[in-house]
């Protein structure tokens, strides 16, 4: 089994997910350092020097490699991935379709002020925040993406006030639901 937690940035896929597998005895994966290891450049370079578009790209790709190499793939196997998304991830319609093939799709949910306690101060790495207002950019993004990440989860996830560990007891409990 694949678990994608998916999310605005900020909103504690990586921390979590990482927490998450560790609860699972699962491996971790982070689509953002997959996308990296593969081209050697850090995400905010490749948005500067290919955009948007070229990186969503990539992503897919790399989306692609991480779900072949997923451990727990055959049905006997009880192991399995806790896999960060990137979270403009479900924006690209091809990417959307293999993580609703492959993957329960998890939903971390902050609100818009949580998110701009936890992005305070990191818009220079973070591309799509970069020379905006940050609330103003938050609000903008999110507008943009929630309908998406709504489509997509089968579990949603508020996570205001939350340690990234209650947050995978959280995650945890759901999956057991399914």
């Amino acid at each position: 089994m694949t678990i994608a937690l998916t999310g605005f940035m900020g909103s504690g896929k990586t921390t979590a997910g990482r927490a998450l597998a560790a609860r699972l005895g699962w491996d971790f994966a982070d689509l953002d350092g997959k996308i990296e290891t593969m081209t050697g450049l850090p995400v905010p370079q490749i948005f500067e020097s290919e955009g948007e578009a070229a990186f969503r790209k990539m992503e897919t790709e790399a989306l692609k490699t991480v779900l072949q190499e997923a451990p727990g793939t055959a049905p006997e196997r009880q192991s399995g991935l806790v896999l960060a998304l990137g979270g403009g991830t479900l924006l690209r319609p091809e990417s959307a379709e293999l993580v609703r093939r492959h993957c329960v799709c998890v939903w971390l949910k902050p609100s818009a002020d949580e998110l701009c306690r936890r992005l305070s101060g990191q818009a220079g790495g973070r591309p799509l925040l970069a020379g905006d207002e940050l609330r103003g950019s938050i609000s903008t993004l999110l507008s943009e993406r929630e309908s998406g990440y709504r489509k997509y989860a089968g579990i949603t996830v508020e996570v205001d006030g939350l340690s990234p560990e209650e947050t995978a007891q959280m995650i945890e409990n759901e999956i057991k639901k399914l």
